[in-house]
């Protein structure tokens, strides 16, 4: 059964979203029906693919972003676990999701609108927030992975 009210809430706050990616001209596509957007952001190195998903049920914004090309393969698989520790200790917004059994890596940003307002520039914090510590980090996960950073290097730059 569909709650009303919060299925308005979640639609006011993706209209906001849309409002914000319109005013910084993002190019997006949404996914009305499910309360989606995904866009592709470009930093220094490699393409930030982006899904933007406003949850009713948990009245949440979450950002998730699969890092593109990198899967730590079964022998570097425990680089990966600790390269993705050690930049999460770093970070004061989201995390990286590192999947063991497959090697992947995505980054993680949710907030919660429950009871509150969300405004235009929190949901721009979290787009621009997620793309600068993706991009920070991408590329020394793909050197992880395909072997040519020793793991030693990535943990003294980020201690």
């Amino acid at each position: 059964m569909v709650d009303e009210k919060k299925l308005k809430k979640a639609q006011s706050v993706y209209s906001s979203l849309c409002a914000m990616l319109d005013e910084k001209q993002f190019h997006y596509t949404k996914h009305e029906q499910d309360l989606v957007i995904t866009f592709v952001m470009h930093g220094d190195d490699i393409p930030m693919n982006f899904i933007v998903k406003v949850d009713e049920q948990r009245d949440l914004v979450r950002i998730l972003s699969p890092i593109p090309g990198v899967e730590f393969p079964a022998d570097k698989r425990l680089v990966g676990a600790i390269a993705t520790s050690v930049a999460n200790y770093k970070l004061a917004d989201g995390s990286f999701d590192y999947d063991y059994a497959t090697g992947k890596v995505a980054f993680r940003l949710t907030s919660s609108y429950l009871d509150s307002l969300i405004s235009k520039e929190l949901l721009e914090y979290m787009i621009f927030v997620s793309g600068y510590t993706i991009d920070e980090f991408n590329d020394k996960f793909l050197l992880l992975a395909k072997g040519a950073m020793p793991i030693a290097d990535f943990i003294k730059k980020y201690e």
